[in-house]
């Protein structure tokens, strides 16, 4: 086993992937105000929208977790 090692817990990929989630939504809706052609520009806005959802379903599951392991330390 090597002690040196660096490990993520559960808590650590569900911020990561928020985060990482949230950054795609703003990069999203920059392109969709950045580009004239209005068919990519609609797909830039779906896109922004359907990870805005994916954003806040990580959101809540990152709030859960945390609630129930705070709840067991305490």
């Amino acid at each position: 086993m090597n002690n040196n090692a660096v490990e993520y817990t559960t808590y650590d990929r569900l911020l990561r992937a928020w985060e990482n989630s949230m950054e795609l939504v703003r990069d999203y809706e920059m392109y969709s105000k950045r580009i004239e052609d209005e068919k990519i520009k609609e797909v830039f806005k779906r896109f922004a929208e359907q990870e805005g959802k994916h954003a806040s379903e990580l959101r809540e599951l990152l709030l859960e977790y945390k609630n129930k392991n705070s709840e067991n330390v305490n």
